[in-house]
Order: C-alpha cells, then sequence, then structure tokens
C-alpha cells in the first residue's frame, strides 16, 4: 500500500507587515505593543494588499513547494485547501488556485476546519492517496483573516494575520519509514460559540478556547504517539499552531522539549488560522531546522471545535 511523504513546503506572506504600534495607530486601537505581546508574544503580523485574494497566496505557496520538490504542477492530481476565508461560497478556492497554477487534471476542494483545518486537510489526502485515489496532491492552508476582523474589538483584531502554507504530499511504494506516520482528528460542535465567525466577523470567547487548548491538544499528541508506538522523547521538533505563544511554550514543556526545538511564527506572523502549520513548516524545512530523518509532531485546535495532530517523518 502507497504512504505519503512530503515531498516539498512552501509559504507566502503578504508584502504588508504591521507591528503592534503600527496596527494599533492605524485601527485606533486602545491597546499597546506590550500589552498585546505579554498576553500573546504577538509582535508584528502580515496583511493582504487590496485585490489580492486567499487564492493569490495560496497558489503562490504552491509554486514555492512545487519547486522545493522539483515537481511540475503537471504531476498534480489533487488539490486540498484548508481555510475560513475562502474567495467565494462556491467555486471553492482549490479549484481557482487550480486554474493559477494552470492544472487541468484531477480535483480540488476546500477544507473548512478553521485553525485545525491544515491538519484535516492533510489527513484527507493522506487518506486518499493510501487509498490509491491519487498519487499527489498540493495541501494548503490560506487565510485572508483581516478580513474579517472587528476592528473595534482589541481582544481579537489583534490576534490575526494573512498568509499561505503549502505542502506537496507524493505517494511512495518504496520501504522505509519516511513520511505521514499517522493524524489525529476530532470535533465537539458543543463548543462552536466560544470562536465562531458572527454576522462576518470573528467573535471569540479567548479564556474559553485557553481552557480547551492545551488539555485536548495534549491528549491528540498522547494520542498520535501511542497510535504509532512512539514516546515524548522521539519527537525532534513541534510544529504548533500559531495562536498564542502561552500555548505553544505549555505544550513543548508537556512534550520535554527545550524552546530551540519548537518551531515559533507567532511574533511575526500572528495567528493565521489554517496557514500557520504549512508557514511554520516551510520556514523551519529552509532554514535547515528540520532535516531528512526528523520525527515531527503537528497540532492545532480552532472553531468548531474541531483539534488535532499529525506525526511525519522527514
Amino acid at each position: 500500500m502507497p504512504r505519503s511523504i512530503i515531498a516539498g513546503t512552501g509559504g507566502y506572506l503578504p508584502a504588508r507587515s504591521l507591528t503592534n504600534d503600527e496596527l494599533a495607530a492605524a485601527y485606533n486601537l486602545d491597546t499597546s505593543d506590550a500589552w498585546i505581546a505579554e498576553r500573546t508574544g504577538i509582535r508584528r503580523r502580515h496583511m493582504a494588499a487590496p485585490g489580492e485574494s486567499t487564492a493569490d497566496m495560496a497558489a503562490a505557496a504552491c509554486r514555492e513547494a512545487l519547486a522545493q520538490a522539483g515537481a511540475d504542477a503537471s504531476e498534480v492530481d489533487a488539490i486540498i485547501l484548508a481555510t475560513a476565508t475562502p474567495d467565494s461560497a462556491f467555486p471553492s478556492t482549490a479549484t481557482r488556485v487550480q486554474e493559477k497554477l494552470g492544472i487541468h487534471q484531477g480535483f480540488a476542494f476546500d477544507i473548512s476546519a478553521a485553525c485545525t483545518g491544515f491538519i484535516y486537510a492533510v489527513g484527507v489526502a493522506d487518506s486518499m492517496i493510501r487509498a490509491g485515489a491519487c498519487r499527489s496532491a498540493l495541501v494548503i492552508g490560506a487565510e485572508a483573516f483581516t478580513r474579517i476582523l472587528d476592528w473595534t474589538d482589541r481582544g481579537t483584531c489583534v490576534l490575526f494575520g494573512d498568509g499561505a502554507g503549502a505542502v506537496l504530499l507524493r505517494a511512495t511504494d518504496e520501504p522505509g519509514e519516511r513520511g505521514i506516520l499517522s493524524t489525529h482528528l476530532h470535533s465537539d460542535g458543543r463548543h462552536g460559540d466560544i470562536l465562531q465567525v458572527e454576522g462576518g466577523l470573528v467573535r471569540m470567547a479567548g479564556r474559553e478556547v485557553f481552557r480547551h487548548a492545551v488539555s485536548k491538544l495534549a491528549s491528540a499528541v498522547d494520542e498520535a504517539l501511542a497510535a504509532n508506538g512512539l514516546a515524548k522523547a522521539d519527537v525532534q521538533w513541534l510544529v504548533p499552531h500559531q495562536a498564542n505563544l502561552r500555548i505553544i511554550d505549555a505544550m513543548g514543556r508537556k512534550l520535554g522539549l527545550p524552546s530551540e526545538r519548537v518551531v515559533v511564527t507567532v511574533d511575526r506572523h500572528a495567528n493565521t488560522s489554517a496557514a500557520s502549520i504549512p508557514l511554520a513548516l516551510a520556514e523551519a524545512t529552509r532554514d535547515g531546522r528540520v532535516a531528512a530523518g526528523d520525527l515531527v509532531l503537528m497540532e492545532a485546535i480552532g472553531g468548531g471545535l474541531t483539534w488535532g495532530a499529525a506525526l511525519a517523518r522527514f
């Protein structure tokens, strides 16, 4: 049975980048760099330009992933795009990416699982490759979150940024340990109202989300390790959803990982929702931190509530 390997990674961030103080001044917010950084670890974020779509950002990330993999768009037969900010109800943003990349074969669709969307998309793509439904898949997280923020609510509007990340999953029949080991997906709709889009804008009960985050993420991580007969000490890298530095630090401590083994981008990117894990992964593979043979743990929690974890050997 084939398994899927991560053949390439890619990321894209819009050109415009605002510090906390610049954001406060631009939107007349009663906040400061110290207030935001102390509570979240965020120092700046990127914002999509007028007319720059979710599909534009996703396509740019895909081109980088294809280039790193040494692949041509003609070999891609599936595009699975996780986003909470699609360009339209339909057609899907994934099909718009398909058109932008000049791909005329295969299939493309969106997944909506908020900040956990990339983990969900990896799970779906990996399952389809294992089942023989496709041989290669672009798996994307892309968000234009700054377009659905209430700029009068400093509790949420300072948290998010825009961007896109992508990986190319490729089927292999060769023996070895490299590839997606497993994915573990969960949701509980009873808690859907603590993080949602209402009236077109993001609404969040921050303390409630934080209360659920560490326990649910820890459970998913334990599940992933147990499923593969692995221990916490086997993990070389944690690539978490970049929502809040306190949550990231807590998960690193639970795994017993030193801070230099936890990939952190939240300080520069803020929370890019479904894009945060693939953006962080692209950065860590390009600067040489994540190398061949490394065991990488990815985890996320988001609106739904949704949460999950994935283990991959590079």
